[in-house]
C-alpha cells in the first residue's frame, strides 16, 4: 500500500514518500528510504516492486552522474526526467520495470520542476502528483488546498494534511512518511512524520543475569 506524492511551490519542490517494506500480508522495515538523491539538486522518488524500484533507480543515479562526469555539467531536471523515461521505454519492451516515478528538481534558469513518469514509460511535467493507494486521498486533498506560488509553510501544512488523510481512510494505512525538499540551495531531507518506530537494526536487549 504505497504512498508517493509531491507538488511544486515558490522556488521549491517537495516530495512525500511512505517508508513501509511490505511483502504480502508481512512488514519488513518501516523506514525504508524511497526518495532517491540523484544529484545536488535533484530527488526521484520512486514507487512499485521493491526490486525495480531499487535497481532501477540506483541505475539512473549512476547514469546521471556518469553524464555530469564525462561532460563536466549536470543534466537539466528536464533532460534527467527524459533519460528515465527513454529508459523505461526501452526496458518496456524487453524486461519491464514495474516502477511509478516522481522527479523533481531544481534548475538556475527555470526554477522548480515536477515530473511524473509511470511504468509504461508516460512523462507529464506536473504541478502536484501522486502515485499508490494513497493517491486516492492526497490528490483529493491537493485538489482541495493546492495553489500555484504556495510558501514551504504552506506546502508543509498540505503534505500534513494529506498524511493525515491517508492514515485515516486507508485501511492498510503505512505508518510512517519522509519528507525531502529541492530549492535553490539543493536537494535534502526535510522531516519524517513517525506514528510507529523501526526496531529491526536496534540492538539485542541483554540476558538476564542467572538467578
Amino acid at each position: 500500500m504505497e504512498c508517493v506524492f509531491g507538488l511544486v511551490g515558490n522556488g521549491f519542490a517537495v516530495v512525500v514518500a511512505d517508508t513501509s517494506a511490505v511483502h504480502s500480508i508481512l512488514v519488513h522495515k518501516s523506514n525504508e528510504d524511497k526518495i532517491m538523491v540523484l544529484d545536488s539538486h535533484k530527488l526521484i522518488a520512486a514507487s512499485g516492486e521493491a526490486g525495480d524500484r531499487v535497481q532501477f533507480t540506483e541505475y539512473i543515479q549512476k547514469n546521471v552522474a556518469l553524464y555530469q562526469f564525462r561532460n563536466g555539467i549536470p543534466l537539466t531536471t528536464a533532460a534527467a526526467a527524459n533519460f528515465t523515461r527513454g529508459e523505461l521505454a526501452t526496458a518496456l519492451r524487453k524486461s519491464p520495470y514495474f516502477v511509478n516515478i516522481l522527479l523533481a528538481g531544481y534548475d538556475k534558469e527555470t526554477g522548480p520542476s515536477l515530473y511524473y513518469i509511470d511504468y509504461i514509460a508516460s512523462l507529464h511535467k506536473v504541478e502536484k502528483g501522486a502515485f499508490g493507494y494513497g493517491s486516492y486521498f492526497s490528490l483529493s486533498m491537493m485538489d482541495r488546498y493546492f495553489h500555484s506560488g504556495m510558501s514551504v509553510e504552506e506546502a508543509i501544512d498540505l503534505v500534513d494534511k494529506c498524511i493525515l488523510e491517508i492514515r485515516s481512510r486507508l485501511v492498510v494505512a503505512p505508518p510512517n512518511f519522509v519528507i525531502k525538499i529541492v530549492d535553490k540551495d539543493g536537494a535534502r531531507e526535510y522531516a519524517w512524520r513517525e506514528s510507529v518506530k523501526d526496531t529491526t537494526d536496534a540492538p539485542a536487549p541483554a540476558p538476564a543475569p542467572p538467578a
